[in-house]
């Protein structure tokens, strides 16, 4: 009961001017889905809105803390990154920058960058409401509206993704 949570037309999404709200129900603890989101980047991003993409991609990763970045690592060392982590407050609250502009260019300063805000609530043991808003695209300027519009479509496979993933790696309970 309730492991039904993987059909795409769960993802619920609505949309502002700048910015896009997605709601989600994932099977396990918030503390599960909150890891899955924060350790398990590589197993459920799509390697194609990677810049080594997927021929090339050795790792997608967010440092543990307030401060830490978000980063892929590609082939000879090479590294990206995308964003800064805002607020590190396991199993509840995650905020990053998102440093990547509509052109796929890196956006040096966080505040010409837009910000992602995911929120991990318990709906009794077996369930959590995951809550993600991607907010100030206007701080991307003129591409800003175009940019949501993709990226609510981006945000809806990578959560697609990430359900799936959350659902595979459920931790083993016993009785």
């Amino acid at each position: 009961m309730g492991q039904e949570l993987t059909d795409p037309a769960d993802i619920r999404q609505d949309v502002g001017q700048f910015s896009l709200r997605c709601s989600l129900l994932v099977p396990g603890s918030a503390e599960h889905a909150f890891a899955v989101f924060t350790d398990e980047l590589t197993d459920w991003w799509v390697t194609e809105y990677t810049w080594s993409g997927p021929d090339a991609l050795a790792e997608l990763g967010m440092e543990p803390r307030t401060g830490g970045m978000l980063y892929e690592l590609g082939p000879y060392g090479f590294r990206a990154d995308w964003g800064r982590v805002l607020t590190w407050d396991p199993p509840r609250r995650l905020v990053f920058v998102w440093q990547i502009g509509p052109d796929r260019a890196p956006v040096p300063d966080p505040a010409r960058a837009s910000e992602v805000e995911v929120l991990f609530h318990s709906e009794g043991p077996e369930r959590t409401r995951v809550e993600l808003e991607h907010r100030h695209f206007d701080r991307h300027g003129e591409a800003a509206e175009g940019y949501r519009k993709a990226l609510t479509a981006g945000w809806h496979e990578l959560l697609t993704r990430y359900v799936a993933t959350v659902s595979r790696h459920r931790p083993t309970t016993t009785a």
